[in-house]
């Protein structure tokens, strides 16, 4: 079957360019929608994945139209591959169901990769030049709340369970399982 997405991220704006342009395909079915591609959790794109079977080609306009990111874009076209469908990007010449296609796609996820790498290489540069000038401190630990002493015995004596406990001191839980620990530790 030939399933055609179409996407625009505003409802001012019209789909029916990207719907022309598809049109040669012969779609057989369509997914449109009027919504921001800032995530995945999108309705449409959703209920197309779910209703996409193996051998299927799903045909969209352009690949920012799929996703904003190429981590989105990647993780899309991965659900897409173990399902066994084909994607084609008109703008960019891409189907997934040629060797070249699939080439062009991990190219893209390798410069995908490296760009977090890099990010991740000049966070650590960064963090460690404001080390040495004593401008980075990590993050503030957390204090004991006012009313610790109140009730940490009545959690420790089970008269209170975790998340009664972490409500009357005003605590997530990781935050508070961190307390008790240091706590517990410094007796």
């Amino acid at each position: 079957m030939n399933i055609g997405y179409v996407r625009v991220s505003t409802v001012e704006q019209n789909e029916q360019r990207q719907i022309e342009g598809l049109k040669k395909y012969n779609i057989d079915k369509w997914f449109t929608e009027k919504v921001s591609a800032k995530d995945t959790n999108r309705p449409q794109l959703q209920a197309m994945i779910e209703f996409a079977r193996e051998s299927d080609t799903i045909y969209i306009h352009s690949l920012d139209r799929l996703a904003r990111s190429t981590k989105d874009l990647l993780e899309i076209v991965e659900q897409l591959q173990d399902k066994g469908i084909h994607l084609v990007s008109n703008k960019e010449n891409i189907d997934t169901s040629t060797a070249t296609g699939k080439l062009m796609l991990t190219m893209i996820g390798a410069i995908a990769e490296f760009e977090r790498a890099n990010l991740l290489e000049r966070q650590r540069e960064g963090i460690a030049i404001a080390k040495a000038k004593g401008k980075f401190k990590g993050r503030k630990e957390i204090d004991f709340p006012s009313n610790w002493k109140e009730v940490y015995p009545k959690y420790k004596n089970r008269e209170l369970t975790g998340t009664k406990a972490m409500e009357q001191l005003g605590l997530k839980r990781n935050t508070f399982y961190k307390l008790v620990k240091k706590y517990e530790e410094d007796r």
